[in-house]
């Protein structure tokens, strides 16, 4: 019996390398690219990887990603390059008769003033946080975009393009650079930065005052092998036409605030936090309904203290760090 080949989009990322790890304890052949390989945003070149791989699954974790400052300044490159991607790798998956594909999202999709915690049927039900409003419309279009594929072409082609809608996440091979990473990343850059060069403070974006959500990369990644592999009637069962994805999240909380303060002592700074009010918060507060998630048997295992220290860790062996 064959391995089943199995395609990682962006696995040089942060989603895609946990993914990647997860896979590598299975009997199966991984199939990667790296960007000199294949360029994602050309759909010529993706139909050519398709016909001649003979892929047979993809988890399509390859984004152009960043935080309210990226977004904030390359509108248009996140709402292009997201879509384009998507739409690419989706099609030319379809055309070459790949059966499963599971697209990783994020909960940037949902309302900025969606109901608490966030279920998944809250998706187009308000409007969406400016701040990277390009970027959501994209992951929204891919959702879509599988949702679509499933609805048409179950039946008569077998097609089973399922989604997972992570919170923000966190762990080894983030992006650490300060013009377009995320809020923890961007933290542990700031406080090492100010810690080595003898700051007396560091100045955090907004009021302190969003709570947020954070899950360890490790524990997204164990997540999407489960929604991946999970029996159709089950998956089914779970999900609606036009509502096929699955929130996933900690079910933990915190205040930016506190959050900061966690990230100081495990990098050691001894300054004095400032908080800028004058830039944008963001959503107000962010957490997931995860009881679909928890209900198929999957829980998280990483608490964000113990995941904190280790993205730290991983942050120091970085070739880059200054």
């Amino acid at each position: 019996m064959t391995k089943p080949r199995i395609f990682v989009a962006g696995h040089k990322g942060m989603v895609g390398s946990a993914i990647v790890r997860l896979l590598k304890k299975q009997d199966v052949e991984i199939i990667t690219k790296d960007r000199k390989e294949l360029d994602l945003l050309s759909q010529g070149n993706v139909q050519k990887l398709f016909k001649h791989e003979k892929i047979e699954q993809v988890y399509l974790a390859a984004a152009k990603v960043g935080g309210i400052q990226a977004n904030n300044s390359f509108p248009a490159e996140f709402i292009y390059q997201n879509l384009m991607i998507e739409a690419n790798i989706i099609h030319a998956a379809f055309q070459n008769c790949v059966k499963k594909i599971l697209f990783i999202a994020s909960s940037c999709v949902y309302p900025r003033l969606a109901t608490q915690p966030i279920k998944e049927d809250a998706l187009l039900t308000g409007k969406l946080e400016l701040t990277n409003e390009p970027y959501a419309i994209a992951k929204i279009a891919g959702v879509k975009l599988c949702e679509s594929y499933t609805r048409q072409y179950y039946k008569s082609h077998g097609i089973d393009y399922r989604t997972v809608m992570p919170c923000n996440l966190y762990g080894p091979g983030d992006n650490y650079n300060e013009e377009n990473s995320h809020v923890i990343s961007s933290l542990i850059n700031r406080f090492h930065q100010a810690k080595i060069h003898k700051l007396k403070n560091v100045t955090v974006w907004g009021t302190g005052n969003p709570k947020r959500e954070f899950l360890h990369v490790d524990d997204m990644a164990s997540a999407c092998l489960l929604v991946m592999n999970l029996n159709k009637e089950i998956y089914k069962k779970n999900t609606q036409p036009m509502i096929s994805h699955i929130n996933v999240g900690s079910s933990v909380e915190i205040k930016i605030k506190e959050l900061a303060e966690n990230i100081k002592n495990i990098v050691g700074y001894k300054g004095k936090i400032n908080f800028n009010k004058n830039k944008p918060d963001g959503t107000p507060r962010k957490i997931m309904n995860n009881k679909i998630i928890k209900s198929l048997g999957w829980q998280p295992k990483i608490t964000l203290k113990e995941g904190l220290a280790e993205a730290y860790k991983d942050f120091l062996n970085r070739s880059w760090k200054k």
